[in-house]
């Protein structure tokens, strides 16, 4: 799996809350330009940092990452 393929569905995902970054990262308490560099996959993610992504998805990790 590769940063690309989680920025990807990360892109994906929020797309369909449609929300854009800023509301997005407003809502899960991140600052508009990390959370922009991730979702382009030109930074590493960490894992709480991911973690609060795919909760404010309201995605299951299951889900996130068998791309469902």
């Amino acid at each position: 799996m590769s940063i690309e393929w989680v920025a990807s569905r990360i892109k994906e995902l929020r797309a369909k809350t449609g929300l854009s970054q800023e509301k997005f990262a407003f809502k899960i308490h991140m600052d508009r330009s990390y959370f922009a560099s991730v979702e382009t996959g030109n930074r590493n993610v960490s894992l709480l940092n991911l973690i609060k992504i795919i909760n404010g998805l309201n995605v299951s990790f299951e889900d996130f990452f068998r791309g469902k």
